[in-house]
């Protein structure tokens, strides 16, 4: 063997310890990195994989000569295999309703045919759009505003981009054909609230965000479905699946009704506090949603999602079949809880159920057979709980006699 292929084998291998500490600088005041050391609950740096036998010194050294890009994938946040959310190349609407409607999924191709994905990086949108008032919380804010935010913010919950009339804002052509903007993806193309016309309610936004913005932990409006398209950036998803009788995700803590959901109050603390216990809960689910790919968020399903770096999206809420008893039972029994109408709708049920009935009168036969279906099910359970083996079922009485039974 020659002299340089021994040298060769003796240079790949890594130096010990001891070794490598002499040839990183001290740092006058011995002061080492920690990192996120007093955030964890074990050793950080064991879960540094083949740079955990690197001193501290060196490693920091290491990452700062790497790209951004390539600090990502050293970085990237690890998934369990069991709670991985699955991706597709793309789905058609037979196979959605076949198999997919109630669960979440990636599809990897079909907005990258969209010329807002292959136009709208930042330059564009600031030159086109800069002076387009967007809303941002509570503020509406011209773009190139809200971008110098985005730039030069330190945040621990920075103030999220979310506007529901980008589309006329922007004057965009949605739907097939030439000039088109963006078009809903084909196993997305089914949405029962469509009958309502100009009378239904929100249904699509713009979302803009710096990295760390994000939403907490909520269900999406009068039970609808939801994609949202990744433009430019990525986030991370964590999800679960709702019932009567399942509990909300951890850390998150419901009213009653559900009207009301309290977590804390920025996406950070709980990813420190509850993301480790989060992810041992039955039905959780996680995934990194990346530029030129949109996910599928289920109808009634829990979600928290948070921008890994700058991201431009856009999202839209639906109705499928497979889940018109859930929007219907949501309209009949939570009217408080209704969003998105105009003031002048009074009682969308009957305004759905009446146009549904007009359009599509078997499948509104059908909507409601289930609707009844489930509040069946519903009591059947609730009266499981309140009363024991051989005994009669507890109620709340209001004098002279009155023992009426709680719904």
């Amino acid at each position: 063997m020659s002299s340089t292929s021994q040298r060769g084998d003796r240079e790949s291998k890594p130096l010990p310890n001891y070794m490598a500490r002499h040839l990183v600088p001290v740092h006058p005041f011995d002061v080492k990195p920690l990192g996120n050391l007093y955030a964890a609950n074990g050793n950080i740096k064991a879960k540094a994989g083949v740079f955990a036998f690197l001193p501290d010194e060196l490693l920091s050294q290491i990452l700062e000569w790497l790209e951004p890009s390539n600090l990502m994938q050293v970085g990237c946040t690890y998934i369990p295999p069991g709670n991985t959310i699955s991706r597709f190349y793309d789905l058609s609407l037979e196979e959605f309703a076949k198999s997919w409607a109630d669960r979440p999924f990636i599809l990897t191709h079909p907005i990258q045919a969209w010329r807002a994905y292959m136009q709208w990086s930042i330059d564009h949108l600031l030159e086109t759009y800069g002076d387009t008032k967007f809303r941002a919380e509570a503020v509406d804010w011209p773009l190139k505003d809200y971008w110098d935010y985005m730039g030069d913010n330190q945040d621990e919950s920075p103030l999220y981009l979310f506007d529901h009339s980008f589309v006329e804002k922007m004057n965009l052509k949605v739907g097939q054909g030439e000039g088109s903007h963006y078009s809903i993806p084909e196993c997305f193309g089914e949405d029962l609230f469509d009958v309502l016309g100009n009378q239904r309610p929100d249904r699509r936004w713009l979302i803009i965000g710096p990295a760390r913005s994000g939403s907490t932990f909520h269900k999406d409006p009068n039970a609808t479905s939801a994609w949202n398209a990744v433009l430019r950036g990525s986030k991370y998803w964590i999800m679960f699946p709702s019932s009567p009788s399942s509990i909300p995700p951890p850390g998150v803590y419901v009213s009653e009704d559900q009207s009301e959901v309290t977590s804390p109050l920025s996406i950070t603390e709980w990813l420190l506090e509850f993301h480790a216990k989060a992810r041992q809960t039955p039905g959780c689910m996680e995934g990194i949603c990346k530029e030129g790919e949109v996910l599928h968020v289920p109808s009634g399903w829990w979600h928290l999602v948070v921008n890994l770096e700058p991201s431009i999206a856009i999202t839209q809420n639906f109705v499928p079949k497979a889940h018109l008893a859930n929007a219907l039972a949501f309209l009949k029994d939570k009217p408080e809880q209704v969003s998105g109408f105009r003031s002048d709708i009074k009682d969308p049920y009957e305004l759905f159920v009446g146009r549904l009935g007009e359009k599509y009168p078997e499948l509104l036969k059908e909507g409601l057979a289930r609707l009844e279906a489930l509040q069946t099910n519903k009591k059947r359970k609730w009266d499981e709980v309140t009363k024991a083996d051989g005994e009669e079922g507890f109620g709340f009485g209001f004098g002279d006699g009155d023992n009426e039974e709680v719904p």
